[in-house]
């Protein structure tokens, strides 16, 4: 099958000025990203690409072996942009440039690094054992649910839960409920034709990290994260 590996990295960051290729432990933070991307890559045959429209993350990308020609229209680079409009532009790009129609498409969130090649593979796999599916995210189990221990403001200005269910008393007899964790997302091809704007769809499915991981929103992130991986605290490699 043909696939398209999409790396997205827009320049501007309110959060953590230049996250995207913020140094985390002796490296820019895209190369995380671009290691794996390669790994998946080698596999599979994909090839890969950088959307951004930044000339410093192009330069990393560049010396980390990844170089195309694709910059970010501007509309598709602001606060509000979505990512799903943003992947389709590039992925339009790739397949007029290559001459090509892809068969899956496999985006990879920078700020969201903690994932291995064996998460990928374990994903593709799930996603195409289901004919039905169209797209796949992952995930790791929520600290907090829904129907037990989050309260929302009601109409009549009181708290109660967000979705307060009859025989749920307890953590255990609560609908399972998942965090996204913004790491990797997968594509059929027919997502893109359908068009679809955002992953959650009546026939997605989810992908259960077995490790730790998360995004990277705030400097304490980074330090923490950088912590991690300069003591070699995580269990697995990235």
């Amino acid at each position: 099958m043909n696939s398209l590996i999409t790396i997205c990295a827009r320049g501007g960051s309110k959060g953590i000025p230049g996250k995207n290729i913020k140094m985390l432990n002796g490296f820019p933070l895209l190369t995380y990203t671009i290691n794996v991307a390669k790994q998946f890559a080698k596999v599979h045959g994909s090839d890969i690409a950088v959307s951004t429209d930044d000339s410093a993350i192009q330069a990393v990308a560049a010396d980390y072996g990844i170089y195309n020609d694709y910059s970010r229209p501007a509309h598709l680079a602001t606060d509000t942009a979505g990512k799903i409009d943003t992947i389709r532009d590039l992925l339009n790009f790739q397949e007029s440039r290559q001459s090509i129609t892809y068969d899956f498409i496999l985006d990879l969130d920078v700020t969201s690094p903690l994932r291995t090649l064996e998460d990928l593979l374990n994903a593709q796999k799930l996603l195409f054992a289901d004919k039905y599916a169209v797209n796949l995210f992952s995930v790791n189990n929520a600290a907090r649910n829904p129907y037990f221990n989050m309260v929302e403001k009601k109409e009549n200005n009181y708290y109660n839960l967000v979705k307060g269910q009859p025989g749920v008393m307890t953590r255990q007899t609560a609908p399972l409920v998942y965090d996204l964790n913004a790491s990797f997302y997968f594509y059929k091809r027919q997502f893109f034709t359908l068009d679809l704007k955002n992953v959650f769809t009546d026939k997605s499915l989810i992908y259960l990290m077995p490790h730790i991981c998360f995004d990277l929103d705030h400097s304490i992130d980074f330090e923490f994260l950088d912590f991690l991986l300069k003591y070699k605290k995580l269990d697995f490699c990235i």
